[in-house]
């Protein structure tokens, strides 16, 4: 497994973020897409050994494509010079949620977990009403040492708590997010050696199983929309 070879590619394509380049190093792209599937592998085997609901999946089915909608973006760039999966019961899908990565250079690569589709109206009530019915356990989980030494709830949020849920609720500024979401920030150095950037992500993961254990609870009746 060579991870110096993702951040090398990714590099290179983020000077040169063109469709003339990525066709003409598409080889290049190929070797850095097989080593980073080699990664996921790894990740799913070791990450297995403690959450055993992802051990179906297959690595080239999590993962996102680079290039970018950029009709309503300033930015016109066509491609997102990162390698991103997600690791869950049912995939990539956003519910489920699961084991998140992403590989992008410039100290920008970050580990993953929990709800970050705000979009999804269903899931965000449920996962309040969930809070809202189990705050104790929510407060104990996010007060575990294991927690607080690497994570703090992230999410867009509402300025106020909204309507049909106290004001006063013990947790009422988490009954304010639209999604809840864990971020690990990981820099360039640390993912250039595979083994040990392995064992730090699956510690970190390891980590965070509660986390989505408690909101895969609040989402267990939850149905992606019909497209």
């Amino acid at each position: 497994m060579n991870t110096q070879s993702i951040i090398d590619y990714l590099s290179a394509l983020s000077m040169n973020n063109n469709r003339e380049w990525y066709h003409a190093n598409k080889d290049g792209y190929k070797k850095a897409n097989a080593e980073f599937e080699n990664l996921l592998q790894t990740l799913i085997l070791e990450i297995g050994k403690f959450d055993s609901s992802i051990l179906h999946n297959h690595p080239k089915d999590l993962t996102f494509k680079m290039v970018r909608d950029t009709r309503f973006s300033h930015d016109k760039s066509p491609y997102n010079p990162a390698f991103r999966a997600h690791i869950s019961s049912k995939g990539k899908l956003p519910v489920p949620v699961g084991y998140y990565l992403m590989i992008k250079p410039g100290n920008q690569s970050f580990l993953g977990g929990g709800l970050f589709a705000d979009m999804l109206k269903d899931a965000t009530a449920m996962i309040r009403d969930y809070i809202a019915r189990n705050g104790a356990e929510w407060e104990k989980m996010i007060h575990e040492p294991d927690f607080e030494k690497y994570f703090t709830v992230q999410g867009t949020a509402l300025k106020n708590v909204p309507a049909g849920y106290e004001k006063e609720h013990p947790q009422a500024e988490y009954l304010k997010f639209k999604s809840w979401y864990l971020e690990y920030p990981l820099k360039d150095e640390e993912i250039k050696d595979a083994d040990t950037f392995c064992q730090k992500a699956v510690r970190i993961f390891r980590a965070m199983k509660p986390f989505n254990d408690y909101l895969n609870k609040a989402l267990a009746d939850f149905q992606m929309p019909a497209r």
